[in-house]
């Protein structure tokens, strides 16, 4: 099954996939002109809410669309998944890394964009948004619509729920003595306390956990990253070296072509911000602003925060510290580095971490399931949804590491092949949305509210 899975993973991330993302990414950027470049310090002033009227519809504030994206994004793929990148990819992983999240930004922007342009407002306040409506209603194309919801459901169980535990329930198992079985039931339990109130809970949870869990995570990154500051110049060489001409074999490191370097480079970086995979408009659709050019400017802070933060400490870490020659991998491979750096308390510090990470991404991820499971058959299959989805966490924490992300690889491919044909073809009424926004200088400004 192994073989099996990792041969269908190969191909769904194959030159194809790769080229579409990179390839879709680019595009977006060069036709709003580097938006992610021009408009990066607007996007901060957008998230402190001068800009929104409490007469906008909506569930969530816009920086509680930022945060509950962000609690799905900054999950085990920033500990674990830049642990698997450097270990399979070598350090040029992170360059592609990189890449990925600066052309995802551009992504990011134009998907949430016309995720909010194109939502549905129920009856009872409630919002439908995401590729789903977008496809149909912008693009005239059920099927693909249809295609992206189902990927997502399946994807949800993967990404967003099995992977996550069963990579916290590792860490917890060694460092704490936490039967992961245990483990799994725990987390469960919370999730489903926060779920049952939808995205408005969710969001009022996200909006205070993903402040704090970044900052504690970034911190305790830089004090490893400060202990080998002499090594930080010579890091990034390598990081640069290695992405175009491969890692050579040192120490349990078996070395890396530049096929694997961006392989993994991409397809985690992709995992880490998801930009381009169609999630995050489905959190960002949710926002209440009557502008969906602010949205979408407001989301594209999610794979800088991500990936180019985040990630890169992570990175670091490892890099610096030396452990990604020692043969581990994942969340092992990224606990050593902590643990060279800060001694015996450096793995605690990443278990806790995970934890707060795979916690906030399950949270996320059950959203879009659900969202998705409303879109398909309607809400009454909602709630038995959401109770799956907790079923399968204590059973996701035991399964085999390997299996799940080979799983959750095959799932992102599928959510973003529909989502990314949809932002090709709807790529003019982004360009024209964008426009209209920037050239009308009231819009700009903030509100003037009494």
């Amino acid at each position: 099954m192994q073989e099996l899975l990792g041969s269908i993973g190969n191909f769904v991330w194959g030159p194809v996939t790769i080229a579409l993302l990179v390839g879709t990414g680019i595009l977006i950027t060069v036709m709003v002109r580097f938006i992610q470049v021009r408009r990066f310090g607007y996007a901060w002033t957008l998230i402190t809410g001068k800009y929104s009227s409490p007469e906008d519809k909506g569930e969530i504030t816009p920086f509680q669309a930022l945060t509950a994206a962000l609690s799905a994004t900054i999950g085990t793929g920033n500990i674990a998944g830049v642990g698997t990148a450097v270990a399979l990819g070598g350090a040029g992983a992170v360059f592609w890394m990189w890449v990925t999240a600066v052309f995802g930004m551009g992504l990011k922007y134009a998907e949430c964009l016309l995720a909010h342009h194109y939502r549905t407002i129920h009856a009872d306040g409630s919002v439908g948004a995401g590729p789903m409506y977008y496809l149909e209603k912008g693009l005239g194309q059920k099927w693909l619509a249809v295609l992206f919801a189902l990927f997502a459901i399946v994807a949800s169980f993967g990404i967003g729920n099995m992977v996550q535990a069963n990579s916290v329930a590792q860490p917890m198992q060694t460092y704490f003595g936490v039967p992961k079985l245990i483990t799994g039931l725990v987390i469960a339990a919370f999730v489903f306390l926060v779920i049952v109130g939808g995205i408005k809970r969710i969001g009022q949870v996200a909006s205070k956990l993903v402040p704090f869990m970044a900052v504690f995570y970034i911190v305790c990154s830089l004090v490893v990253i400060f202990r080998f500051a002499p090594g930080i110049p010579a890091a990034f060489a390598l990081i640069f070296h290695d992405a175009f001409s491969g890692s050579a074999a040192a120490g349990g490191f078996a070395g890396a072509a530049v096929a694997q370097a961006i392989r993994f480079g991409v397809a985690r970086g992709v995992f880490s911000n998801e930009a381009g995979l169609g999630s995050a408009p489905i959190a960002h659709g949710a926002a209440q602003t009557s502008e969906p050019v602010r949205q979408g400017v407001v989301a594209m802070l999610g794979p800088f925060i991500d990936t180019i933060v985040i990630c890169t400490m992570t990175a670091l870490v490892i890099i610096l510290s030396g452990a990604y020659t020692e043969g581990l991998t994942g969340a092992d491979l990224t606990a050593r580095g902590f643990t060279l750096g800060v001694g015996g308390i450096g793995g605690y510090l990443v278990a806790i971490s995970i934890v707060f990470f795979a916690f906030s991404t399950i949270i996320t991820w059950s959203y879009y399931g659900d969202r998705c499971v409303d879109y398909l058959f309607g809400q009454k299959l909602v709630m038995p949804y959401r109770v799956l989805f907790c079923v399968l966490i204590p059973i996701g924490a035991a399964v085999q590491l390997e299996l799940v992300w080979t799983i959750s690889d095959i799932g992102n491919a599928l959510m973003a092949w529909p989502n990314l044909i949809g932002l090709i073809f709807l790529s003019p009424v982004v360009v024209r949305l964008t426009r209209e926004y920037f050239a009308d200088k009231h819009r700009v400004k903030p509100l003037k509210l009494s």
